[in-house]
């Protein structure tokens, strides 16, 4: 009798589905290979090295709170907690608030009555005087070198991780489901709530300057007062947009790996101890040594390789006027931009024999990213609009673990067609615009060209010094924004609804 085999059917998602992965993946790239070497390239050929020692130590603080992120989910997940997940609620609670403290001590105290005061959060100060070495201040750190509200962040985000996952912990041992509870409504209703308070903030921060509302309402106080008290209230509801969106992520992330974390617990062990902690120990390194490796690079008399990779603009402050060269900033643009590219590359040809491996990368490297974001611009003038960029980049992670579980892979009736390949392509087209005009809000150079026009303040204006022309709002990129947005969201309605197939 004639035998036959069964052939596996090819899997099939919706486009819907597969355009999600696309949005995630795309982001990713832009900013690993795209915009973060070129941060990094900026900062390393700066006119001073200062910004450079500040965003390193803030990169690489924020590639050891993953890896410690990372290793509180194996000792309480793989595949029974290794330790009592009551001892890390309790050192979560006193890490989180360590950082608390730390961030309140290093915006309140040493402040003087300028408009944006940094306090004592940074360290050392140009006052300072500590064993100075090579024209440090405090041995060869320059001033600014490190930042106490950064730091009291991480401890911050650290401390509220272990409490939330070493929770769970005692909530499995009490229950025996392993199962994928997919997009539950708590993930949901913290989901929806970050989106409407990062909309609250866009709009007051589109509405009102907070330095000329806070010189209106509190004209009798020095400048900085009304200034601090309304930053506080923006920063309020971006800290708890990002309480709501993390806290969403991890559970939803939680719940993806639960059922299958045998095959995803070496993955994520590999991405935290060989990826996010020799990142940042790489990172760490700079920091510490920037200053002394660019004096000795600058003896270098081969060839005139020293004047090739280092500029000096004082040949008597070597290495207070020295930075790299703009070879030097190519070679490790290029360095950069190719492990990462590498990386990408490879995440494409695993995604078919290992896309739990891919997706729980790609999860934990968007979460890193609006980590970063936010780590590396605590300054007065950034933090705000740094902390509204990590919400909407939590908000990618959140949607794209979601669909991780296949919620959009009903497979309908209908093949893709004229209609659909436009909805696809319109889509795609209007999330890029509406990507680019949301990315196009911070103004922080040379980090970030202007691209599409933005100044908030229309009802308060910023303030005008006097003999200087008014500064006159526009809302070019918050407009762009919104239209984008709707048009994006209405294509991908009917996308879904025709239930398109693959």
């Amino acid at each position: 009798m004639q035998q036959t085999t069964n052939r596996e059917v090819p899997e099939r998602i919706s486009w819907a589905r597969a355009m999600i992965f696309a949005v995630g993946f795309f982001l990713i790239a832009a900013i690993l290979v795209g915009q973060l070497p070129s941060y990094i390239y900026n900062l390393a050929t700066a006119s001073t090295l200062e910004g450079a020692e500040q965003g390193s130590l803030a990169l690489a603080v924020v590639c050891f709170s993953g890896f410690a992120i990372i290793q509180v989910i194996v000792l309480l997940f793989d595949p029974k907690p290794l330790i009592p997940p009551t001892l890390l609620t309790g050192l979560g609670a006193i890490l989180a608030l360590a950082g608390l403290a730390l961030d309140i001590w290093a915006s309140v105290t040493g402040c003087t009555a300028d408009v944006l005061t940094t306090c004592n959060q940074y360290f050392p100060q140009a006052t300072t005087n500590l064993n100075p070495i090579l024209g440090g201040k405090f041995l060869w750190l320059r001033p600014g070198a490190i930042d106490f509200v950064m730091l009291g962040f991480a401890l911050l985000g650290v401390g509220f991780a272990m409490i939330f996952y070493s929770v769970l912990a005692i909530r499995e041992q009490r229950d025996s489901d392993r199962r994928d509870l997919g997009t539950t409504p708590a993930v949901r209703y913290m989901l929806i709530g970050g989106v409407m308070l990062l909309i609250l903030f866009l709009v007051l921060y589109t509405l009102f300057d907070n330095q000329a509302l806070g010189a209106q309402v509190f004209s009798g106080f020095p400048p900085s007062f009304g200034l601090k008290i309304f930053s506080l209230i923006d920063g309020i509801i971006l800290g708890a947009a990002i309480f709501l969106t993390i806290a969403a992520l991890a559970l939803r992330l939680h719940y993806l790996m639960r059922p299958v974390r045998k095959r995803t617990m070496p993955g994520l062990y590999a991405i935290g101890a060989l990826g996010l902690a020799q990142t940042g120990a790489i990172l760490l390194l700079f920091w510490l040594l920037v200053y002394p490796l660019v004096a000795w690079m600058y003896s270098w008399s081969f060839i005139g390789l020293g004047s090739f990779l280092v500029n000096c603009s004082q040949k008597i402050d070597v290495p207070g006027s020295c930075t790299f060269s703009q070879d030097a900033g190519y070679i490790i643009d290029t360095i950069v931009s190719s492990n990462f590219f590498a990386l990408l590359l490879a995440a494409i040809w695993g995604w078919k024999s290992n896309r739990n491996l891919v997706i729980i990368g790609g999860v934990v490297i968007t979460a890193v990213i609006a980590a970063a974001t936010f780590m590396v611009h605590t300054a007065p003038s950034q933090i705000l609009v740094a902390m509204a960029l990590c919400v909407a980049m939590l908000v990618v992670g959140v949607i794209w673990t979601s669909v991780a579980r296949r919620e959009f892979a009903v497979v309908g009736e209908n093949n893709l067609g004229c209609l659909g390949m436009w909805l696809v392509m319109g889509t795609c087209l209007f999330i890029y615009l509406a990507s680019f005009a949301f990315f196009s809000i911070p103004v922080w150079p040379p980090e970030t060209e202007p691209n599409v026009t933005f100044q908030p303040g229309l009802l308060v204006p910023p303030p005008t010094a006097a003999g200087q022309t008014p500064i006159v709002p526009a809302l070019d990129a918050i407009v762009m924004l919104v239209v984008m947005g709707v048009l994006a969201g209405i294509q991908f309605y009917f996308l879904t609804r025709n239930r398109y197939k693959v």
